[in-house]
């Protein structure tokens, strides 16, 4: 079946792609793929959508979600999206978390944590390796019940990240109010550092704001050197980005893993 956009529907096997991100003080210098993947403890991805569509190849979410969440096919989808990033972690080392986003829609469902919750256990994987990411738009409605049921997300162990900070309504309360385990710091302060004087002195800000919190802080969209250079300055925990890795297919991800494990306990062992 199609839509008026010329897009079919997403039920047939959307292709899954893991996107990188790695400690910000590990040293990359001569080191074979570097650029993709360096670890010295703790490794996280985040599970990325791609629809495989037969004539158009793969479509970006930022084409289709928007037209899932108004078909209502959004929470099929996203209930499928967990189930299998759930699944595919397990065949990882202990040591990588993965990390799933959710949309507005999904976390406004009343079934959302027993979603999880089943997943995890259809899978068997360890509450504590799966991460959820939101945006700020998800804090703008009924703040009592969002209060909730982050509450009850955390409670199952899982650790709960705010992703693109900075660019919806950011409000400093919900950082007071919930304990968020992650600020992620949106890409488009990055792509202006260390240039632009204002976006550095955001990330800065952010950067220092989440250590007082005791909030861990990825810097998303690193795509250089001096991008990685600058973030590593100022003390973030990890950064996500081109010059980490672009999204990985599940084999080449899994190629990529098992060159990098002997190399990453000979860093940690050193």
């Amino acid at each position: 079946m199609r839509l008026r956009s010329g897009y079919a529907r997403p039920t047939p096997q959307p292709a899954r792609t893991v996107r990188p991100s790695y400690p910000s003080r590990c040293s990359t210098k001569g080191v074979p793929f570097a650029r993709r993947w360096g670890v010295l403890f703790g490794r996280r991805l985040t599970a990325l959508l791609r629809w495989n569509h037969p004539e158009r190849g793969l479509i970006p979410p930022a084409d289709f979600i928007s037209l899932a969440e108004d078909t209502g096919l959004i929470l099929a989808l996203g209930r499928w999206v967990i189930r299998a990033a759930c699944q595919e972690a397990t065949s990882w080392p202990d040591d990588i978390s993965v990390a799933v986003n959710l949309s507005p829609v999904q976390f406004r469902d009343p079934g959302l944590a027993a979603t999880i919750e089943a997943a995890l256990k259809s899978s068997g994987l360890c509450s504590s390796r799966l991460e959820l990411e939101i945006t700020e738009g998800v804090l703008l409605s009924d703040e009592e019940q969002t209060i909730a049921t982050l509450t009850t997300l955390k409670a199952q162990g899982l650790r709960i990240s705010m992703d693109d900070f900075g660019t919806g309504y950011s409000s400093l309360s919900y950082l007071s109010r919930f304990p968020f385990d992650k600020i992620k710091i949106d890409q488009s302060f990055v792509r202006q550092i260390p240039g632009n004087k204002q976006c550095t002195a955001i990330v800065h800000a952010i950067i220092t704001m989440g250590k007082c919190l005791d909030m861990a802080i990825t810097v998303e969209g690193v795509e250089t050197e001096e991008q990685h250079a600058f973030a590593v300055a100022q003390g973030c925990d990890a950064v996500q980005g081109y010059n980490v890795s672009k999204p990985l297919q599940r084999t080449d991800f899994a190629a990529f893993i098992a060159e990098w494990t002997p190399y990453c306990r000979l860093r940690t062992a050193a």
